[in-house]
């Protein structure tokens, strides 16, 4: 979903579904792919099946804790940063099922030269 030079700290990233989910078993979390060295998952997993129009993703900022979400009217708000290595911060989905996520990211460059751009589909970088 975004691209990142250097390293930056999420502020806060938001997902709000655009188009209903399909109803079957999908297991999703975010993922940051660093340039160098392993993945590291942003959070647990969450079974996003059947999710309205509406509904509403983040972060808790602990990276144990599962994605949140919130069924619409209102959203969780990411109490801990995370620093994001040179990489990519990725959506990692166990099923193919139809829907749409628009994501929303709010950061801050830890180095000179960090910045953070959408890498691609319906994202935001604020």
């Amino acid at each position: 979903m975004f691209t990142v030079t250097g390293n930056v700290i999420i502020d806060q990233i938001v997902g709000e579904v655009t188009t209903v989910i399909e109803t079957q078993a999908n297991n999703t979390k975010l993922v940051a792919n660093p340039t160098v060295g392993a993945d590291v998952d942003l959070c647990a997993v969450l079974d996003i099946s059947a999710d309205a129009v509406g509904s509403t993703y983040g972060i808790t900022g602990t990276l144990a804790n599962a994605l949140v979400n919130v069924p619409g009217g209102a959203g969780v708000a990411q109490a801990g940063k995370v620093l994001v290595h040179e990489g990519t911060i990725d959506l990692d989905c166990a099923a193919s099922n139809t829907g749409s996520i628009k994501w929303t990211i709010h950061w801050t460059p830890v180095d000179k030269t960090s910045n953070l751009v959408v890498a691609g589909g319906d994202a935001l970088v604020v």
